[in-house]
């Protein structure tokens, strides 16, 4: 029998469920929110639409928007116990006291138990505004200064560089940041997402799936990969220096950063939106070199674009957040701010025909044997 079993490990290539959130076509390189295509989105909506969409499965009209702009707005304000949770956790790693601060939310906030599909939604639209606080507080408490209080006059993620940066950004970086989560809102049952589904399988609360989703996210192998691009721009140090890195990765046959993407074979249809991004914020900010040495990477490995490998979008994500100066870090807590809506959505859509989710491993171990006496092992 067991012959007969094939095994799928990371569960590669399994359908497990069907979704109306997310069409991503790994060959051809689309992706669509909701029917409606990335670039569209990234060109035209704002986070907030985005986010109304994915939750509620239509954009907004005036109305609809300008209420859910309001409730995010008004649910920005973070309990005074999250600060001192903070306090206490501040030379923590910012996912760890991001995952903990939402953690002791669940335990703050009684609507928190609420599991209905109600529940769900006003606890997320709540948790999309609180973590980019939590975030924020956070690198103001542990560099020893207060935390800014949010600014009603400003959007979701013009507000964010606010109160990291405590000054106010100009339109171009807020948009840009804007697209940044719009970007990484949603991708389909990516390993948070899948683990968020875990947990609301067995009838837990949204908090609970959001703390889920936290802890994956913090594992390298799935948030990590704008830190790791920086690292590499860094250790590249000039344009010049580009291909001989390049050359000299594919001759020991090893991985560059920032290439290749367990879905897309095309190029990653997000990543031309950051690249437009970087090489504007760039020249506003006085220093291309970054975009510079980020293109003569992709130049330099466009000779591998026929095996799959291509740039994917957090190959410009990291150079963004540190022409703002935003510590390597930050980088993981950035891409969860701007995925809350998405495992909201997941968790939503999980809920509506709740299953547990119980996948099968196959033995391989011993044989049944005897049991032996302590007396007479060794």
């Amino acid at each position: 029998m067991t012959d007969t079993i094939k095994i799928n490990r990371g569960l590669k290539g399994v359908y497990f469920e069907r979704s109306g959130v997310s069409d991503i076509d790994g060959r051809a390189g689309t992706l669509h929110y909701r029917g409606y295509s990335i670039h569209d989105l990234a060109t035209h909506a704002t986070f907030e639409e985005v986010a109304y969409l994915l939750i509620h499965g239509e954009l907004p009209d005036a109305a609809q928007l300008a209420a859910h702009d309001a409730a995010l707005k008004e649910a920005r304000a973070l309990p005074g116990a999250v600060h001192d949770i903070i306090r206490a956790t501040a030379q923590g790693h910012p996912m760890d006291v991001l995952r903990t601060a939402v953690s002791a939310l669940a335990a703050l906030e009684s609507d928190s138990r609420d599991a209905s599909e109600e529940g769900f939604i006003r606890n997320g639209l709540r948790l999309t505004a609180q973590v980019p606080m939590i975030v924020a507080a956070h690198e103001a408490i542990r560099n020893g200064r207060k935390p800014v209080e949010p600014d009603a006059t400003l959007g979701h993620a013009a507000n964010w560089l606010w109160m990291l940066k405590g000054e106010k950004p100009s339109d171009d970086a807020a948009r840009l940041a804007d697209v940044d989560f719009i970007l990484h809102a949603e991708h389909g049952s990516n390993a948070s997402a899948f683990a968020a589904r875990v947990t609301v399988g067995t009838e837990a609360n949204l908090h609970g799936a959001i703390v889920t989703a936290l802890a994956t996210l913090a594992g390298p192998a799935h948030g990590g990969a704008a830190e790791d691009v920086m690292r590499m721009v860094e250790e590249i140090g000039s344009p010049e220096n580009a291909a001989a890195y390049v050359n000299a990765k594919r001759a020991a046959k090893e991985a560059v950063t920032g290439f290749g993407h367990r879905v897309y074979r095309a190029e990653d249809p997000r990543a031309r939106h950051m690249r437009d991004g970087v090489e504007a914020l760039g020249r506003e900010m006085g220093q291309p070199r970054w975009f510079g040495i980020l293109q003569a990477v992709v130049e330099a490995m466009q000779p591998y674009a026929r095996h799959g490998l291509n740039v994917n979008v957090d190959f410009w994500s990291g150079a963004i957040y540190q022409l703002h100066g935003i510590p390597m870090d930050l980088y993981v807590p950035i891409f969860a701010i701007g995925r809350v809506p998405g495992w909201v959505t997941q968790c939503v859509e999980q809920k509506r025909s709740n299953i547990l989710i119980r996948p099968l491993t196959l033995y391989d171990g011993p044989a049944p044997r005897d049991w032996v006496p302590l007396a007479e092992r060794g």
